[in-house]
Parts: structure tokens; sequence; C-alpha cells
């Protein structure tokens, strides 16, 4: 308790006494902003001279500074408080015989100058990323990957600047690095095992940003973003990310006797139905390769495929659906038979969306094109004069395999869906399955020009060699 004359309390230490004194002097709210500029000084390692300035004080700021100083003000919008006065005050008064800094420190806390802080800081984040700079060292080909991550920010946006949290999430990326690639294992199961948290790179995960570009890395994949990317991204390193919801539509593929997946297709096969299957037994439990040269039909939608299996059954040649933009299962699937030597020829929608899905699986995987292109959407045109109109797009896609299709469609202005040439892609069909299984494309009747892919072409996205039926 105070006294009634505003003394110190009764019974009170001279220490207690002289830090009541420093408070009523310089520790009340309306002279803070006066503390709080010596205080940014201290921490800049500057001398407590010259005077600080308030640029718009309120009449208790100006009051307060006037009744520190002991004397009026100057009449002005702006009030100017010179630091030695106040030092001088704070001693003789024996408020803080130790003058100004040390009173700063008594009201506010210890002042570390900002150069240390700033260098204890760098020294955090050194540390923190530490574990991740010895995983990188025993993979030469994620120095650059590394060097980026440091630049970029990243890693201080996903933490909010903390070196803290930075260290906790930097360890856990340097064993997701260290046991990359996996082996066709599960996203959860790969962060239950390495983790000891089978949720630790879902998508809402900050290590997962993380993991998914170091993994980007390491195979030489695309920068990209949603749902599919990251699906293919992480089974291009053996993790398998909703395995089972991705699939892919097939029919005509003949299977074999060697694996289950294969045994699954040969049941179906003499049948003549069209099989789905998933990532997980593409990744796990692939097929066997077709003979090398096989044709292998690649559509856009599954209506080509319902039709061919009605036509055709058993007798249908290799057709596989991408179904719109390709799942993680077709991905899959067309480079295991790329890989495995066949030679893939592909149809879509002509529109910007089909072009799109076209360009980016080409950016993958090799094809050719089948009816897809310039004289095939101009021969759409001419038998199907009715068809929908196609607005110019905001972006024009390109068209690798042929270059003058985009413009082509922009100055016709019509759009043409896979269904209405149903009937000639039906004929294909047909022409291929009377046709021997590992005829070259370019010897196969009703087909005009070379359309053979060799083993770099199909190394390479961008080979030119066309086919047409």
């Amino acid at each position: 308790m105070t006294r009634p004359d505003g003394g110190p309390p009764p019974h009170s230490t001279p220490a207690a006494e002289r830090r009541a004194h420093l408070l009523r002097l310089l520790g009340g709210p309306d002279l803070a902003w006066l503390v709080d500029r010596a205080r940014r000084r201290m921490e800049l390692g500057r001398d407590l001279d010259g005077p600080v300035t308030n640029s718009t004080p309120s009449e208790s700021e100006r009051a307060a500074a006037a009744r520190l100083l002991g004397r009026a003000l100057r009449p002005a919008r702006s009030i100017h408080v010179p630091l030695p006065a106040v030092d001088r005050i704070l001693r003789e008064s024996g408020a803080c015989p130790e003058g100004l800094a040390a009173a700063v420190v008594e009201l506010t806390g210890p002042v570390t100058p900002r150069h240390e802080t700033e260098a204890a800081r760098e020294r955090a984040w050194q540390d923190a990323f530490a574990p991740l700079a010895a995983a990188v060292r025993a993979r030469p080909q994620l120095e650059a990957w590394f060097t980026a991550l440091r630049a970029q920010g990243l890693v201080t946006r996903l933490s909010s600047g903390s070196p803290t949290t930075a260290a906790a999430m930097l360890a856990d990326l340097a064993q997701v690095v260290s046991a990359l690639p996996a082996e066709d294992e599960s996203l959860a199961a790969f962060a239950a095992r390495v983790l000891a948290d089978a949720h630790a790179l879902d998508d809402d995960r900050p290590l997962s940003t993380l993991s998914l570009s170091a993994a980007r890395a390491l195979t030489g994949g695309a920068h990209g973003n949603g749902a599919q990317w990251r699906r293919e991204t992480w089974a291009a390193v053996g993790l398998l990310k909703d395995e089972l919801s991705s699939q892919v539509l097939t029919l005509g593929l003949p299977g074999d006797s060697a694996t289950a997946t294969g045994r699954a297709l040969a049941a179906l096969h003499p049948a003549g139905q069209p099989a789905v299957l998933t990532l997980r037994q593409l990744a796990r439990d692939a097929p066997r390769p077709l003979p090398p040269g096989t044709r292998v039909f690649v559509c856009e939608n599954p209506s080509v495929v319902a039709a061919a299996a009605d036509r055709f059954a058993a007798r249908c040649p290799p057709l596989v659906c991408v179904g719109g933009q390709p799942s993680a299962a077709a991905v899959k699937l067309l480079s295991l038979l790329a890989q495995g030597g066949a030679t893939l020829l592909y149809h879509g929608d002509f529109d910007w969306g089909g072009l799109r899905i076209a360009a980016g699986l080409r950016a993958r995987i090799g094809w050719l094109p089948w009816r897809f292109d310039t004289d095939a959407y101009r021969a759409a045109l001419k038998e199907h004069p009715g068809t929908g109109a196609l607005p110019p797009p905001s972006a024009v896609p390109t068209a690798a395999w042929d270059t003058d299709l985009p413009a082509t469609m922009i100055r016709e202005g019509r759009r043409v869906e896979e269904e209405l040439v149903l009937a000639d892609l039906l004929a294909d069909l047909a022409q291929a399955a009377a046709a021997p299984v590992g005829l070259p494309v370019s010897d196969a009747p009703g087909t005009a020009g070379p359309a053979r892919v060799t083993a770099a072409e199909r190394s390479n996205s961008d080979f030119d060699t066309a086919a047409h039926f």
C-alpha cells in the first residue's frame, strides 16, 4: 500500500523505493514511446545521445514529457526529448544511478544488440538445415535443389519464420530424402515406417510440400500442382498415393500367366470385357509387356471403349482410355507399355481441353497421333458440319505433333468431340484387329507413312513422326 502523501509504502526497502521512483518518472504508458526508441538505439549499438522525436504525440504524452524534463515544451506538432537530459535526471534523482541505459533494461528486459541477435538467428537456421545438408551430401543430384531450397525462403514460410519449427521439419525431411526411392510402398506406410506418423506426408502437411519438391528433383520431373501431379510425383519415387482410387480403363490387353494382374486380364480377355486396373496393381504386380511393336490405341473418353467392346469383344486390339485428364494409373500403364516396346496411338477431343490433355501426356510419354491432326480435324468438320462452337482460348495450347492444328482450330472455331468420329475410330480398330499383332504401324492396312517409334524416339517425348489411319 502507498502512503496518503504518495510516498513509498511503510517498511519498503531502498531498492523498492528507487524502483517506485523510476516507474513514476519513466515507467508510465505516456513515456513508453521514449523508452522504446531508446531501446531500439541500444539494439542497433548506437549511443544514447541526441534527441528522440514523437511526431504525433497525444496531449498526455506531451504533458508526461514536460513533467519528466521539468519544463514546458515548445509549442509544436512534434516533441523532442534529449536523451542526455533524461540520463542526467535519472542519475541525479536516484531513480536509476546507472543512467538511462540501465533504466531501459530494468523496465523492458535485457537488450541484445541486433547484430548478435541476427548472428544467433543465422546460427539457428544453419543448425536447422544441418541434418538435411548431411543427407544431401549422400545424394549429389539434390545439391542444386538444396541450394534453391535455402535461397527461396520456402522453409521460412512453411515454418512461420521459426528456426525451431523448421529444425524439426527439416530433420524429418532429411529422413524422407535418405529413404527415397521406395519400392512401390503406400505413402501412408512409408510415412509410418520412416517418420512414425502415417499422416506426416498428407497433403495439408508442410513436410509433404518439401518432400514432393525433393522427389521431383530426384527424378527430374516437371514442376506442377494438383492431385494428379502429386500422385505422379510420389509414384516416380516408388510411393503410391490413392493407389486404389487411381484407375485406368482398358480393353484388349491379353494378360499373361506369370502375374496376378496378368491372369486377371487373361480371364477377362476371351469374354471381351473391359478391365479396370488400379495404380496398386500396376505398381506392385504389373502384367508382362506386350510384344515389341504392338500397337496400343489410346482414347480420351470411355464411350469409345464401350463401343469397341460391343463391336469387337475379344477381337479388340489393345485399347486404353485415359478418361480425360490421365490418372496416375493411366500414366503408369502407358509408361509400362511404351517401355516394353509398344507403339502408342492417341486420339482425343478436338477442343482446348483435349489438346492440353494430349500435350500433357506427350510430355511424359511419346505417342503418335491417331486421327488427331489437322487433316483429321478438317475431315471431321467436313463430315459433321453442325459441330459445336469453339471459343478462342485464353492461352493457345501447343501441339508438338502437329504445330498447325491449334491455329486451324482457332480459324475454324468449332470443336469435334471424340464420340462424333466414333465410326472412324471403330473402323481403324477393325483394321488393326485384322492385322498381325506385332506388325509395325507403317505396314498395317490403311496406314500412311512411316510410324514405327524407335527406342530413342520413345524416350524423347518430342519426336515428330506421324501416324494416320
